[in-house]
C-alpha cells in the first residue's frame, strides 16, 4: 500500500466512526457532542446549526425531522451526491467543486440559509 493510500483509508475510517456515533448517540441528549460556539457565543443560529441532531435523525429515517433540526443539511446532502456524481461521469473534465461559480453559490446559499433561519419564527 503506498503512503499516499493511508490518508484516504484513515478519512473513510474517521467517517464511518462518526457516522456510527452519530447513530448510536443522540446529539440532544448526549455529552459527547460538542455546542456549537457561534449559538453559544451570539444566540443565533448559524448555517449548520442542527446538523448532528439532523445526521441523528437521517440515519434513523427520519427525514421530516431532520428538515426541522437542519433543512439546508437535508437539501445539500443530495445535491452535493449529484455533484460528485456528475463529476464521475465526466472524469476528463474539471469537477464542479474546482469551479469557482459553484463554490461561490454554495457559499452564498448557506450564508443566505444563516440569515434566513434567524429571521423566520
Amino acid at each position: 500500500m503506498s503512503d499516499l493510500g493511508v490518508p484516504r483509508i484513515l478519512l473513510w475510517v474517521l467517517a464511518i466512526a462518526a457516522l456510527v456515533a452519530l447513530y448510536l448517540l443522540d446529539p440532544e441528549t448526549s455529552r459527547v457532542f460538542l455546542p456549537c460556539p457561534f449559538h453559544w457565543l451570539t444566540g443565533l443560529e448559524c448555517p449548520g446549526c442542527g446538523s448532528q441532531r439532523a445526521m441523528h435523525d437521517l440515519l434513523h429515517g427520519r427525514v421530516g425531522e431532520a428538515f426541522e433540526h437542519n433543512a439546508a443539511l437535508v437539501v445539500a446532502i443530495p445535491v452535493l451526491g449529484l455533484q460528485w456524481g456528475a463529476s464521475r461521469l465526466h472524469p476528463d473534465k474539471r469537477p464542479w467543486s474546482a469551479d469557482n461559480r459553484v463554490v461561490i453559490g454554495w457559499a452564498v446559499g448557506l450564508v443566505g440559509w444563516g440569515v434566513l433561519r434567524n429571521l423566520l419564527p
